[in-house]
């Protein structure tokens, strides 16, 4: 009896031990890659998934039939992709205003999940420069 018991005991770690495996496997793989336009324009794998992040480009928001269009442009570079976006728009979200936004790269535009629209607000505490 205590033989059998062991034998349970094993074939139960060894399977949480391969579901444990499987689990960090697929998170790793699953995850999400942050690019910059230059980034993503150079390396982007068809089908991948990314973050694209970045600035809005001044004078590219189209906003008509439920669908966002709009470019978004390298933090300190003129790179650009164009982006396509269904869902929630956050109210800070305008020209000038860095963005993350998940998607897949097809055909030259970034075609972005639905509600995966983020804005990051600029930072509230600024150095002083000193006269």
């Amino acid at each position: 009896m205590d033989r059998k018991r062991t034998i349970r005991l094993a074939i139960a770690l060894g399977v949480a031990v391969l579901l444990a495996g499987a689990l960090v496997y697929t998170s790793f793989d699953a995850a999400t890659e942050a690019r910059q336009p230059s980034q993503l324009l150079a390396a982007a794998n068809p089908g991948k998934s990314y973050e694209l992040t970045g600035k809005v480009a001044a004078g590219s928001v189209d906003r008509g039939g439920g669908v966002l269009h709009f470019r978004v442009r390298d933090r300190a570079g003129q790179a650009s992709v164009p982006v396509r976006y269904r869902g929630t728009i956050p109210d800070p979200f305008r020209e000038g205003r860095e963005v993350i936004v998940k998607g897949r790269l097809r055909e030259g535009v970034f075609v972005a999940e639905k509600d995966s629209l983020v804005t990051k607000c600029p930072s509230k505490f600024t150095k002083e420069h000193s006269s």
